[in-house]
């Protein structure tokens, strides 16, 4: 009888091991598990964030023509020293300048309720900042969270930058002085949330910034789901307005948003310059899944640079692409040290100018001297499971300033107007089941 239970519990280890091996668990590019904390898009439960504070209690009115900055700031102030809560934003229009939520507090704007910013710069803080892979004086954002843990930013209303006055400006510059930059073209951006950790923004319309539509500094476990981030691609176009800049940050997920904006959607920054690897102040991307997302007219739907060092174990996935100038963009500075590895863009439908861009990038840099200058690298680049109408799949070029290695083409049937699909021009390169037309 014993002998019978014996062989009985090792068969049901045996099976148990079996089925173990038969899970396949999810990775990153290079291998390491994926955590838990990526699968979860469950929306933030608003009730569980305490006392909303709506702000037409606390002496805001409505009126679109009236800058409100401090009396919606004495209400952010107000939750704070009360133990905290979620500022609302009911129905109706209402402007401001840089408003700066606290720790322990949240802001909600309600169906009907809009959030719109000045477009006077004056009403904008100058401030110590980060812009541009930069640490500096810049004006602070309309919607500011510095060292706020477990911040979130909820919808369905709208965060709206009012920045047509600013882009038309810009535009005005850019006639008078081609060599002008977008700093001195002087604009806010809509939100800057930095040195926080644990934070959501959800269900929200970021539309017409000014600037940058959502910078995040030296942040982690950041979840943008359900957004629409939108600034206009005709007419008076706003310049410079990425839908998401990421800037040494880590454990981010971006689900289910669509994005149409007059420059990249999600952007990789981390700073620039010939000894920019040396500023404590940059640093790395890592951990990072764009998925699920629909992309309108956007210049590059996943860009790694033009202000980035080192990025690791990047993911595009599951995305439909429907006017897109470039859906993986490197761009490499030639001033600049750069590292990306490990990234996989797979499972994307739809049409685009070009697919896979690596180019040269060398507006507004500065080349110094630097005897040990690292040799740029990208490696480790997987595209698989692509089917896209393309004017260009493959716009490549080769550089004695970077090195490209170990790229592999999978499960790839595309509509290639250029036919340009070169594998020699990158080290180990891996091409199966690859269909040009």
């Amino acid at each position: 009888m014993r002998k019978i239970m014996f062989i009985v519990i090792l068969l049901a280890m045996s099976m148990a091991a079996d089925a173990k091996k038969k899970v396949k668990v999810a990775v990153f590019p290079d291998g390491t598990p994926i955590p838990e904390w990526f699968s979860d898009t469950t929306r933030v439960d608003l009730s569980t964030l305490g006392r909303q504070y709506v702000v037409t209690d606390y002496g805001v009115v409505r009126d679109s023509t009236v800058v409100q900055t401090e009396a919606l700031q004495r209400v952010i102030d107000r939750a704070a020293s009360e133990g905290g809560g979620v500022v609302v934003i009911p129905r109706g229009v209402f402007l401001s300048g840089s408003l700066f939520f606290k720790p322990g507090t949240h802001l909600h704007v309600a169906e009907g309720g809009r959030l719109k910013g000045s477009d006077r710069i004056r009403d904008f803080k100058i401030l110590p900042t980060r812009m541009e892979g930069q640490s500096l004086k810049y004006f602070a954002a309309l919607v500011n969270a510095d060292g706020v843990d477990g911040f979130t930013i909820t919808g369905p209303g709208t965060i709206d930058g009012n920045g047509y006055n600013y882009w038309e400006e810009f535009w005005i510059r850019r006639e008078y002085n081609r060599a002008c930059t977008n700093l001195e073209a002087m604009r806010p951006r809509l939100t800057y949330i930095s040195n926080s950790q644990n934070v959501t923004v959800q269900d929200v319309r970021l539309i017409n910034s000014p600037f940058w539509t959502n910078h995040v500094y030296r942040s982690h476990h950041i979840r943008f789901l359900g957004c629409y981030i939108f600034s206009p691609t005709s007419g008076v176009k706003a310049p410079s307005s990425d839908a998401i800049d990421l800037d040494v940050c880590h454990d981010v997920l971006v689900h289910g948003c669509y994005m149409s904006v007059n420059d990249d959607a999600v952007v990789l920054k981390g700073g620039k310059g010939t000894w920019a690897d040396q500023d404590p102040d940059n640093g790395p991307n890592y951990n990072i899944i764009v998925e699920d997302c629909v992309y309108g007219r956007v210049h590059g739907c996943l860009t790694l640079g033009s202000e980035s060092l080192h990025d690791r174990n990047i993911v595009l996935r599951r995305c439909k692409v429907t006017d897109a100038s470039r859906v993986l963009w490197l761009k490499m500075r030639p001033d600049t040290p750069q590292h990306y590895e490990y990234v996989a863009v797979e499972n994307i439908e739809g049409g685009c100018s070009s697919f896979l861009v690596v180019r040269p990038w060398t507006q507004f840099f500065k080349p110094e001297d630097r005897e040990d200058m690292p040799l740029s690298t990208c490696n480790n680049i997987v595209i698989r499971n692509i089917r896209m109408d393309c004017n260009n799949f493959f716009d490549v070029g080769k550089s004695d300033k970077y090195r490209l290695t170990q790229f592999t083409f999978e499960n790839i049937t595309v509509k290639d107007k250029k036919k340009a699909f070169d594998s020699t021009l990158i080290d180990s390169c891996t091409v199966k089941n690859v269909v040009i037309e």
